[in-house]
């Protein structure tokens, strides 16, 4: 016989488990920061528009980022092209021009500020793709 207990009878052995000191600070710092997501508010806002616009024919689809910096709702004309307009939240601008910012396809900025109601007024407006 053995002076090992019999593990098929619900015995257990101990694990020596040696202990490992982890530093907070260096913990926190090496985590993977969330990602800047959009607010249920923020949703509300964005996708009352949205509804509006493929109501009216204008949009089909959409797609929303979620990134380290920034969260970014894309808004297509048809499936598979480049985003006809991005809504953009990016934190780091709210103390300057501010957060929000709608942006056309070609990456011209229509309107930024602090506040997403006055900056989806942009679309209160008959927007139009010109072709030349």
């Amino acid at each position: 016989m053995t002076d090992q207990p019999d593990l098929r009878h619900g015995e257990s052995r101990s694990v020596d488990n040696s202990s490992v000191v982890v530093d907070l600070r260096e913990y926190k710092q090496s985590k993977d920061p969330l990602p800047v997501t959009f607010h249920r508010r923020e949703l509300d806002a964005i996708l009352w528009i949205y509804g509006r616009m493929v109501g009216e024919g204008e949009w089909r689809d959409y797609a929303i980022d979620h990134l380290k910096d920034r969260a970014v709702f894309s808004v297509f004309k048809r499936s598979g092209e480049m985003p006809f307009f991005r809504i953009e939240k990016n934190p780091k601008l709210a103390a300057k021009q501010g957060a929000y910012s709608v942006i056309n396809v070609n990456g011209m900025i229509l309107k930024r500020g602090h506040e997403l109601n006055h900056v989806l007024k942009v679309f209160d407006k008959a927007l139009k793709l010109v072709d030349k």
